[in-house]
C-alpha cells in the first residue's frame, strides 16, 4: 500500500504568524496519524520560519516515524543526530525562497553528502535525497547509498496541459531507474486532490510525502477528514 506522510509545516506556519503556542504542530500530528497516516514531515529551515527546534524535538518524543526535512549544513546535521528521527530527507534551501524551488544537486555536494549520510546511517537514521528526475542526479544518489530518493514533483504540479504530461513521463522513468538501482522511492511537493491521480502512474513509490494541500483542506474540514480523503484516494495505487 502507498504511504502517506504529512507536513505540518504550515501549521507552525499559522502559529508563527502570531508568534503563539497555537495551533500546535503536535495536535496536528497526533490528529493526522489518528487518522492513518504513516508519518509525519517537519522541515526545520535555517531561518525558523515555521518549525522550530522545540517542534522536533517534541514531535521526535511523540510520533511514531518522523521524517526530517533539512538543508545539509553542520547545524541541521548535529539537530537531527541529537533527536534521531526515524529518517532525514536532505533538501536544497535558499533563505529566499517560499518554499523548496527544487531537487537537491547530488553531484555537486557528493562530498558533504557522503560525510552526512555516513553519520546518519551510523546512527540507524534512513536517508531521502529531494530530487529531480534527472538521470545522473538518481545515479549519484545510489553510488552514495541513499536508501531512498524523493522525486521533486513541484514541476509537475505547476505545469498543465501537455507540459504536466512530459513531467509526469520524466517523474516515470526516474522512478523506474532508481528502482533498478536498488533505491526506494518517494514522491512529494505540490500534490493535491486532483493532481494525485496522475501521481499515481508513476511505479515503484514507497511513500508521498503531502502537506500544503492537506493543511488547506483541513481549514474546512479539519485535519482527520483531509488527511482520511487522500488515503482515500491512494489506496488504488498499484506501484
Amino acid at each position: 500500500m502507498l504511504k502517506l506522510g504529512v507536513n505540518i509545516d504550515h501549521v507552525a506556519t499559522v502559529r508563527q504568524a502570531r508568534l503563539g503556542i497555537e495551533p500546535s504542530p503536535m495536535k496536528a500530528a497526533d490528529e493526522c496519524e489518528k487518522a492513518g497516516c504513516f508519518g509525519i514531515t517537519a522541515h526545520l529551515r535555517e531561518d525558523r520560519r515555521h518549525i522550530i527546534d522545540s517542534d522536533i524535538v517534541a514531535l521526535a518524543k511523540q510520533v511514531e516515524n518522523l521524517n526530517m526535512e533539512m538543508a545539509v549544513t553542520d547545524e541541521m546535521v548535529d539537530i537531527a543526530l541529537a533527536n534521531k528521527p526515524n529518517s532525514v530527507c536532505l533538501v536544497p534551501e535558499k533563505r529566499e525562497e517560499l518554499t523548496t524551488e527544487g531537487g537537491l544537486d547530488v553531484i555537486g555536494i557528493k562530498d558533504k553528502l557522503s560525510t552526512a549520510i555516513s553519520r546518519f546511517q551510523e546512527n540507524g537514521i534512513l536517508v531521502s535525497l529531494f530530487i529531480d528526475p534527472e538521470e545522473d542526479q538518481i545515479r549519484m544518489a545510489a553510488e552514495l547509498g541513499a536508501e531512498y530518493i524523493e522525486l521533486h514533483t513541484g514541476t509537475f504540479a505547476n505545469a498543465d496541459g501537455e507540459e504536466q504530461l512530459t513531467e509526469l513521463d520524466r517523474l516515470i522513468e526516474g522512478a523506474k531507474l532508481a528502482h533498478n538501482l536498488g533505491i526506494k522511492v518517494n514522491a512529494g511537493h505540490g500534490i493535491d486532490y486532483v493532481n494525485i491521480e496522475l501521481i499515481k502512474k508513476i511505479p515503484h513509490l514507497v511513500e508521498l510525502n503531502i502537506g500544503h494541500s492537506i493543511v488547506s483542506r483541513s481549514i474546512f474540514v479539519g485535519m482527520r477528514q483531509a488527511v482520511k480523503e487522500m488515503i482515500d484516494l491512494m489506496a488504488d495505487y498499484t506501484g
